[in-house]
């Protein structure tokens, strides 16, 4: 029976040291022995953290081969299919599913806190009228901390869960608000007697009705696919939470520094270019085409091919049965034809299967946001809005993990050596 023990002989210096392995991991700091011959300790070099855990949680299970995702336990396709997206909350955060009364009072807990200040409504209508909604998001959550000085005690799990009730109550409302900000319309408050994503779509498309009606399909597609992006594992975002609230941050200020982060190219640009490329594709008679161009320049089309999923992403499987179900509704868009078409066609490609060039959860939820009327600048936003409980969670869980300590990474200095500093008068 093999050790779960790692030998590594060091070459330069001829010594040879057993590192424990646990978990399928070595801790970086046992190569903190391993010295070469000027007595330096060695370090590992990963950029981007791709292959580094920095954390151990028990919130979210990934295994982008097999093309499996869970929270705590249950599938997502379990969760899509049974579950609400309050009920997948409450489970990211406390562990398990609510029972009846559980989500009866999760409910009213968030619906208290759905109303912001009215001094942050100002805030959000100081902003430039062609403000970016994501950039407004991420400074009115920021702007919370200044609301709640009591944030800062993050060691109060008291305090620490008053705080993650404000940022999943209060999120839709500043989301929603700075989208009639930017158009020039007046703000709709929260309507309690609304679902968490009804209320939502209320502050968002409420024009002179008593009530927004909103057709149960679309509510529960966008249910479905808030659940789908609750959480996601060590994502950049997800990171940028623990990194910035290692250092003890507040979680108003470390939830908008993840904000921000997930308002990276990446995300930002990947919505608009889906619908750019099945525009241009035009109609699925476009379709062997584009494959054959996308394979000839070895391109990684918008939609396709997923950081960490080599397999069909889970999330894109359940998006596609509720595009259909949407479309029955709004209308089915041509677009939505050249993208079955694509998908269709890439599954038997040559390229797109060496790739793993596999359609990602923005593939199908970019043409339903679409199709719902929500505007290209809000995708992100939609993308955020959910994530907060994940971030909620990875933080809340952070703040209880003795192993943790503050980020601080190592580097490998490439820089000059030392040298001596000249006065200005002798400088060239």
């Amino acid at each position: 029976m093999p050790s779960d023990t790692l030998t590594v002989t060091d070459n330069r210096t001829g010594r040879t040291y057993t590192l424990p392995i646990t978990a399928n991991a070595i801790t970086a700091t046992d190569l903190r022995q391993i010295k070469g011959p000027d007595d330096a300790e060695l370090i590992s070099f990963d950029p981007a953290l791709r292959n580094t855990a920095t954390c151990r949680s028990a919130i979210t299970y990934l295994d982008g081969r097999l093309g499996t995702l869970r929270h705590r336990g249950y599938s997502i396709e379990e969760l899509a299919a049974h579950g609400s997206y309050l009920e997948v909350a409450y489970l990211i955060l406390e562990g398990d599913l609510p029972n009846r009364g559980q989500l009866e009072s999760w409910q009213r807990e968030l619906g208290r806190h759905a109303l912001i200040h009215e001094y942050v409504t100002r805030f959000i209508d100081g902003f430039r009228y062609d403000a970016h909604p994501m950039g407004m998001l991420t400074s009115t959550v920021a702007a919370l901390s200044t609301f709640y000085p009591e944030a800062a005690d993050v060691r109060d799990p008291t305090v620490r869960r008053r705080q993650i009730l404000r940022l999943l109550g209060q999120v839709p409302t500043l989301a929603a608000f700075a989208h009639r900000k930017r158009n020039g319309l007046p703000f709709v408050y929260p309507d309690l007697e609304l679902s968490y994503v009804g209320n939502f779509l209320s502050m968002m498309f409420r024009m002179t009705e008593l009530r927004y009606e909103t057709h149960p399909v679309i509510e529960r597609a966008l249910d479905v696919l808030f659940l789908l992006h609750a959480d996601h594992e060590q994502a950049c975002s997800t990171t940028t939470m623990r990194c910035v609230g290692s250092a003890k941050t507040d979680p108003y200020s470390a939830a908008a520094a993840a904000t921000a982060a997930l308002f990276g190219r990446f995300h930002d640009e990947a919505y608009e270019a889906v619908i750019a490329m099945l525009v241009k594709i035009g109609d699925p008679e476009g379709v062997p085409a584009y494959i054959t161009e996308t394979a000839r320049t070895c391109r990684e089309p918008p939609g396709f091919g997923h950081r960490v999923y080599r397999t069909y992403d889970p999330r894109a499987r359940i998006l596609r049965e509720h595009a259909a179900k949407v479309f029955a509704v709004t209308g089915r868009p041509r677009i939505f034809e050249t993208a079955l078409a694509l998908e269709a066609t890439a599954a038997n490609d040559a390229y797109f299967i060496e790739q793993a060039l596999y359609p990602t959860v923005d593939f199908y939820e970019t043409i339903i946001y679409h199709a719902i009327g929500f505007p290209p600048e809000m995708f992100p936003v939609l993308f955020a809005i959910p994530r907060f409980v994940g971030w909620a969670a990875q933080w809340n869980e952070m703040m209880t993990d003795s192993e943790q300590r503050t980020y601080r990474p190592r580097q490998l200095y490439t820089g000059v050596g030392a040298r001596p500093y000249l006065p200005l008068t002798e400088r060239a």
